[in-house]
């Protein structure tokens, strides 16, 4: 679409058209490249600056698309109104080119850098009084990859570190490549520590890669798995229930699938709940539950301000923010950072998210 409404109209000699279709077919095709470099599309296993720059072009064309139906509609609602057959100036299409490659830009600077701290703090109700100002620190859709490398780790760890949260929380998506790929890449969150541990559930991309093996590494780093079970933090003799699921799409895989009944057998009652859950639609399940709040990812927010609201639709409305599901809470995060291959952010932040508890 880019090469036939956008390229081909412009007054350019044709080997020069040629040679930039040939550019725009090696940067749409990306995803190709990612799969030959490793085996998966979601592991470009290429030098980090290359893979920023293919997300810069593939963004670019991405947005240089959108603008040009844009366009092509505002030619399209001149028509009537000049009586003859109109066409988009050069001049436009530079235009549009232009503002296509800088958001790109922008979009993936933003999308790379360290996550600002997000403070965000919920009520919960029955929460004893010995876990109010509590603090929790949510990491989600790491995505450690050639694009998020070991020394990315080890800064977003050096800073979950210095924040002194009472816990820390991992809802999936920690990696893209397998172990053999990332084992270097992951070794900083070894460090992650806080006064009550750190614990964790898959998100989706661990089944791409080895799971059991993962699930196994992480243990031996010091992290707790709750897969399908829950954990009771004490407090002074009270009592709070951090409970996990398995991925969604752990079935397809062979995997156990989520089941918050299992994740809550044995649970003390009348005990407020909180379930780390990495995709966020089962979230009205988990309310008829009794779980007092969800913490979710897997959405990366939907990354750009408009392509959100498709997200949204595919995650049963859920994308960004807090919800009120029920008489439960549903935080779905922007994610620490995202997928490599579409690493663009516009008007949609990551975050470090850094949570208190309050009674209600």
């Amino acid at each position: 679409m880019v090469i036939t409404r956008f390229l081909w109209p412009l007054h350019l000699p044709l080997p020069a058209k040629a040679g930039v279709a040939v550019l725009l077919l090696i940067a749409s095709q990306y995803h190709y490249w990612s799969k030959l470099s490793s085996g998966s599309v979601f592991a470009p296993e290429f030098p980090r600056a290359l893979v920023i720059v293919f997300n810069w072009a593939f963004g670019a064309i991405v947005l240089l698309a959108a603008l040009q139906i844009l366009l092509d509609l505002t030619t399209l609602l001149r028509m009537p109104f000049q009586g003859i057959r109109v066409g988009a100036p050069d001049s436009a299409r530079y235009a549009i080119a232009l503002v296509a490659a800088g958001l790109a830009a922008f979009g993936v600077s933003q999308a790379i850098k360290l996550p600002p701290l997000k403070d965000i703090e919920f009520s919960i109700r029955d929460l004893p009084p010995q876990f109010d100002g509590y603090k929790m620190l949510q990491l989600t859709d790491l995505h450690i990859s050639r694009l998020f490398p070991e020394t990315w780790a080890s800064e977003v760890v050096a800073r979950s570190n210095a924040l002194g949260v009472d816990l820390i929380v991992i809802t999936g998506d920690f990696i893209d490549g397998s172990l053999d790929m990332r084992r270097k890449d992951v070794e900083p969150l070894r460090g992650l520590h806080a006064q009550d541990g750190v614990y964790m559930i898959p998100g989706n991309h661990e089944y791409f890669f080895g799971y059991r093996e993962y699930m196994t590494h992480f243990a031996g780093m010091g992290m707790r798995l709750l897969e399908n079970s829950h954990a009771v933090l004490n407090r002074d003799g009270g009592q709070l229930v951090l409970a996990g699921v398995t991925d969604v799409s752990a079935r397809a895989t062979g995997n156990s699938g989520p089941d918050l009944a299992a994740a809550l057998n044995g649970a003390p009652s009348g005990v407020p709940v909180i379930l780390l859950d990495h995709q966020p639609r089962n979230a009205p399940q988990a309310a008829a539950r009794g779980v007092a709040l969800q913490l979710s990812g897997h959405t990366h927010g939907g990354m750009i301000v408009g392509l959100n609201r498709l997200v949204a639709r595919a995650n049963r409305g859920f994308v960004s923010g807090r919800y009120q599901v029920g008489g439960m809470t549903l935080y779905v995060n922007n994610g620490t950072a995202l997928w490599p291959g579409f690493a663009l952010r516009l008007g949609v932040p990551a975050e470090l998210t850094r949570i208190t508890l309050r009674r209600a």
